[in-house]
């Protein structure tokens, strides 16, 4: 079954020291090789700063589009893995070992799975 892991954490508000980065990236790394060498990672990607995201919605036919998530919280959407693993409990163990898991938070949630025959 195919889940989303959805990486969470606070937005910096400016750059940390190169020791952290470099820490952080090394657990990123080898969580990386983690779920690539298990077979379970299908995708994944870090995300650019909220700063540069756009939100469309569509009122009375009309494309809106404005600057940002404007979340309320403080936490922002920075990355995700997308993994295929046997159940919920796997991904809930992979989304443990995710870095992203001592940092802020990680939403696991499965994927809409529809029947193409239909179609």
């Amino acid at each position: 079954m195919r889940y989303l892991l959805l990486i969470y954490s606070e937005e910096p508000t400016g750059a940390p020291p190169q020791e952290v980065i470099d820490t952080v990236m090394g657990e990123y790394w080898a969580y990386e090789k983690a779920v690539a060498d298990a077979g379970v990672k299908l995708g994944g990607d870090a995300l650019q700063d909220s700063t540069t995201a756009s939100t469309v919605r569509v009122k009375d036919g009309e494309r809106v589009v404005t600057d940002g998530p404007f979340a309320e919280t403080r936490e922002v959407l920075g990355g995700f893995y997308l993994i295929d693993v046997p159940d919920l409990d796997a991904a809930l163990d992979w989304a443990a070992r995710c870095p992203g898991a001592k940092y802020g938070s990680i939403e696991v949630r499965p994927v809409m799975e529809f029947d193409s025959a239909g179609q």
